[in-house]
């Protein structure tokens, strides 16, 4: 598995004018091909009296999938500086599909471009881009009066607590690096002179928006 990876934070879209062109960016977090087609005639059907719906994504770990479409505008205008930019924000599993309505003036090879480049860009800037790290999951079991001093230590260590339960004891679930599982799990046992419990759970990945 991959220490991290990056996509976007939510589905949305973007609206820009460029020359009265309308240009409208839609997002998507996807997870194989047949939902990224699924979401370009959802697009094509909601906006079929726009001149265009071109499209690019990415799927895979290692960006194995790269998909792009110009849909009708000249060859290389559209679709691969869509990608590009997608490409260069390292964004997994992730479908960018901008709709144009055409506004009378024709902006040129290097104008579309630069068009489709910043639709996209624009669209990151404004729905966010998270970063999923693989993180390990612990159970820090405590005694009620040691709570203050655990939300202290996590606070100043800018580790976000998961979840609290409170029954016989607390049980705090924190996520932690990988490469910082033990070094936490010593430092905790320091802290507490051992008069805690630490439980190791499963991995998984935590987003958070960079």
């Amino acid at each position: 598995m991959k220490e991290a990876y990056f996509t976007i934070y939510q589905n949305g879209e973007h609206q820009i004018e460029i020359k009265k062109s309308k240009f409208i960016c839609h997002l998507f977090r996807i997870e194989n091909e047949e939902q990224a087609k699924e979401y370009i005639a959802k697009i094509k059907k909601e906006h079929y009296k726009a001149n265009h719906n071109c499209s690019a994504y990415m799927l895979g770990e290692n960006f194995e999938i790269q998909r792009s479409s110009d849909d009708g505008e000249p060859s290389g205008t559209a679709g691969v500086p869509m990608l590009e930019v997608l490409k260069k924000n390292q964004l997994q599993n992730t479908l960018a599909i901008v709709t144009r309505y055409f506004g009378g003036i024709k902006l040129g090879a290097g104008g579309l471009i630069r068009a489709y480049s910043t639709s996209v860009s624009e669209a990151l800037k404004e729905i966010g881009i998270v970063q999923g790290k693989l993180q390990q999951i612990l159970d820090i079991i405590i005694d009620y009066p040691q709570l203050g001093k655990l939300q202290n230590y996590l606070e100043n260590e800018q580790i976000a607590i998961q979840e609290i339960d409170y029954l016989e004891q607390i049980t705090v679930k924190v996520a932690i690096d990988i490469n910082q599982c033990e070094s936490f799990q010593n430092a905790l046992i320091d802290l507490f002179n051992n008069q805690l419990s630490i439980q190791i759970l499963d991995q998984k990945y935590v987003e958070n928006l960079i």
